[in-house]
């Protein structure tokens, strides 16, 4: 099972893609993804159904969130109405820490994305804030990385001994299944998402991109 766990769509401020296009690019350039995930900027969509849409296009299709820390931008996956309740998704300054704990709390996965990314990445903050103690996955491959980005984020993974994931951190639709995250079982749901990230057992992969 291979899913995109890292994606925007017009509901993100900067998104400019709407989830349709994303399922019918998906199909029309072979894109050899099962699914993604949309990880809404600082916000969980409570509002959006696409289960008839994924039905459409074979595809799952699965809600998260990007959060806001001062170590930098964190995929949350996993969200419920208590965890929305348990710190507020819209802050920009949010604590790690307090993130993570109430990820851990409430069943729901916190991921570091982007980390070698200046500003957002939580690399950049290493020196200044120490290394988080909680955090066991980062994303090692996205999409919109440049130079030496990914290098940073997989030098991070290995030296800290965190798990990798993959995502495009699509924002326009030509952008979606750059990179990706590979699972040994198959992903329908939120839940099984968390259980298959929580069992360490994935791995991040890039996809050439198509034309």
């Amino acid at each position: 099972m291979i899913l995109d766990l890292h994606a925007h769509s017009i509901k993100s401020d900067d998104g400019r893609a709407k989830v349709q296009n994303y399922c019918q690019w998906i199909k029309a350039k072979n894109i050899p993804i099962d699914g993604f995930v949309l990880t809404e900027h600082r916000q969980f969509d409570n509002e959006s159904d696409y289960s008839d849409l994924a039905t459409k296009h074979g595809i799952t299709i699965l809600k998260g969130s990007e959060v806001e820390t001062e170590y930098g931008h964190v995929l949350v996956f996993g969200v419920t109405q208590a965890l929305q309740a348990a710190f507020d998704f819209t802050n920009i300054h949010l604590a790690l820490a307090d993130v993570l704990a109430a990820c851990e709390q409430h069943g729901a996965v916190a991921v570091p994305c982007h980390p070698g990314r200046k500003r957002v990445g939580m690399a950049a903050h290493l020196e200044e804030h120490g290394v988080p103690q909680g955090v066991r996955i980062v994303e090692v491959y996205n999409g919109g990385s440049r130079g030496s980005e990914d290098d940073i984020a997989q030098s991070l993974a290995d030296e800290q001994s965190y798990c990798g994931t993959g995502g495009s951190d699509a924002h326009i639709v030509s952008h979606i299944g750059r990179c990706a995250t590979r699972f040994p079982n198959p992903i329908h749901t939120e839940l099984e998402l968390v259980a298959a990230l929580k069992a360490e057992q994935f791995e991040a992969i890039k996809i050439e991109a198509k034309v």
